[in-house]
């Protein structure tokens, strides 16, 4: 009974440290939170497919699209130009690729889609902080 008493408070923690970042996080923030969140699916996919747990492989492969297809349609093609439509590709590419690594069981793709978002994450934290230094006059 303790442990679960204990797993209950620990899954509201959770819950409350992830709206409270969300709430408190500028657009930056939130984009990069985002890409956290496929990155993380990816990895537990990763793991339910090494474990031949197929349904749970899916379910994480299918919230990552998700996520994905989010980014994707968050773009502003207008103002973002040449570069939205790049990401829009790339997004694209992402979510095929995921389908793929569901559908051949390939840790290999789930790997090269890792490696992208970590690229494109990189960039996102590195702009925050060029925002964050100009902001500040530095």
């Amino acid at each position: 009974m303790a442990f679960s008493g204990a797993r209950s408070a620990l899954s509201n923690y959770s819950k409350v440290r992830v709206e409270t970042g969300v709430t408190a996080a500028s657009p930056h923030g939130l984009v990069t939170m985002l890409l956290e969140g496929a990155l993380e699916r990816i990895a537990a996919a990763k793991g339910h497919m090494l474990r031949d747990e197929t349904a749970e492989k899916g379910a994480c492969i299918s919230r990552a699209i998700g996520i994905l297809d989010g980014l994707r349609i968050s773009l502003d093609k207008g103002a973002g130009g040449e570069l939205a439509a790049n990401l829009d590709d790339l997004y694209d590419y992402m979510d095929r690729c995921l389908l793929r690594a569901n559908y051949e069981n390939s840790p290999g793709l789930l790997d090269e889609v890792s490696a992208l978002l970590l690229e494109i994450r990189g960039a996102w934290v590195a702009l925050a902080q060029q925002n964050a230094g100009a902001k500040s006059g530095a």
